[in-house]
């Protein structure tokens, strides 16, 4: 089955087609179809199957035609964090391109007065997290009332970060006949009640969870004693010099980042290219092209530019950045090792990685990850395994990684 398979809008087959997308995953394929017919949809898989792009695309074609009122979203999608907002505002971005939609993205870190305006013209998707969209809501900014369609993303982990009751009172201020989408990794039974007094007759679509790694991928770690950026790109540099690297996908959490490491490499003389949903369709083709024929050496990408990609023969994947989600790292290592070949995944982490690190070997089932010495780095402790990031009280800092203003210095 294609795209083009669903009667998808053609604006929409077009932008799949300019980043490469032809074959749909297991998720989308049973769930585009019934979001189309409108159905109320239950879906019970994990980050990394494309469940994004299964709620994304049939809402980018319900929403083609209509237009936009003053502070009153006709889709509104609902997620635990602004990490997460951005990405689902990437895929909106790439897949809506030739669509003439008002996207707005109402996360914490961003003033007021910014989301205040882009409200008062008139969005047609509002992505956010709920504490700032009930937050503008009280505020009188925003009215809920015309909500055609209401995506809830990872809902499990809402739960867990006590967001339940804002999501329940969202859901109260939406009207009963907009049609739900909604996602969640576990059915915990928090999440067995919501369902069954917000969403109506809906069709469960349940994955199998795909959380081991293969035999064939060697993984390692280098522990990087700051997050320094620069401190970051030495040490990438360091390994695909001295790791006996054919090729390899790069993968970096922001799309920013994406540009900007291939921009280093390049200036130190890797052969590496970017690959975002910015490229145009003759760029990225040959960017492929030159990547599978052994022209180019390195890919560097974000999670959402790098799925679609089929390129069977890769010898390494490094990860620039811990990925926010664990799932996400299965993910990006399964891009080597396929087929029976050998395949390396190399990560740097810092300490400012420590919960999300700890959440992958939780999910692989590992203690810890071998540690690579890079010369000149001064590892942190040896004892950074599952037990010592668990006991760490140390969190996670984030920026929304959306939207700001590129300040360009020379890249090093």
């Amino acid at each position: 089955m294609k795209f083009a398979d669903f009667g998808l809008a053609a604006s929409i087959v077009k932008a799949l087609e300019d980043v490469g997308y032809e074959t749909p995953t297991p998720i989308q394929v049973q769930t585009i179809p019934h979001a189309l017919k409108q159905r109320d949809i239950l879906g019970i898989a994990q980050t990394g199957t494309g469940k994004t792009a299964a709620f994304t695309l049939p809402t980018l074609h319900k929403l083609e035609k209509g237009r936009a009122r003053a502070r009153m979203p006709r889709c509104l999608a609902v997620c635990p964090t602004r990490e997460l907002a951005a990405q689902i505002a990437e895929n909106v971005e790439i897949y809506g391109k030739y669509l003439k939609l008002e996207m707005a993205l109402l996360i914490g870190g961003v003033s007021f007065g910014e989301q205040d305006a882009k409200l008062a013209k008139g969005v047609d998707i509002l992505i956010a997290t709920p504490g700032r969209l009930l937050d503008q809501f009280e505020r009188g900014k925003i009215l809920l009332t015309g909500v055609q369609t209401l995506i809830v993303d990872e809902a499990d982990r809402m739960l867990d970060m006590g967001f339940i009751p804002s999501v329940e009172k969202i859901f109260n201020l939406t009207p009963f006949t907009r049609q739900v989408l909604f996602f969640s990794a576990t059915m915990p039974p928090e999440i067995r009640s919501l369902v069954d007094r917000f969403l109506h007759q809906p069709v469960r679509i349940q994955l199998a969870s795909k959380n081991k790694t293969a035999d064939t991928v060697t993984q390692k770690i280098v522990r990087m004693p700051t997050s320094d950026a620069r401190q970051k790109r030495t040490a990438l540099r360091w390994i695909i010099d001295n790791c006996n690297v054919g090729n390899g996908i790069v993968f970096c959490n922001r799309k920013r980042d994406v540009d900007i490491v291939a921009q280093s490499l390049r200036v130190h003389g890797h052969s590496a290219a970017p690959i975002h949903g910015d490229l145009d369709q003759s760029q990225r083709t040959k960017t492929l092209e030159g990547f599978r024929n052994g022209d180019l050496k390195l890919l560097v990408a974000s999670d959402v530019a790098a799925r679609g990609l089929d390129i069977p023969e890769v010898t390494h994947v490094f990860n620039y950045d811990v990925p926010y989600y664990a799932e996400d790292y299965v993910h990006r290592i399964g891009r080597t090792g396929r087929a029976g070949r050998r395949g390396e995944a190399i990560t740097l982490v810092t300490r400012l990685d420590d919960k999300s690190y700890a959440a992958i070997l939780d999910l692989i089932k590992v203690d810890t990850i071998e540690a690579l010495k890079i010369p000149g780095i001064k590892n942190f402790p040896k004892d950074s395994g599952r037990r010592a990031f668990r006991s760490s009280g140390r969190r996670k800092s984030h920026s929304s990684g959306f939207r700001k203003k590129t300040i360009h210095k020379p890249i090093k």
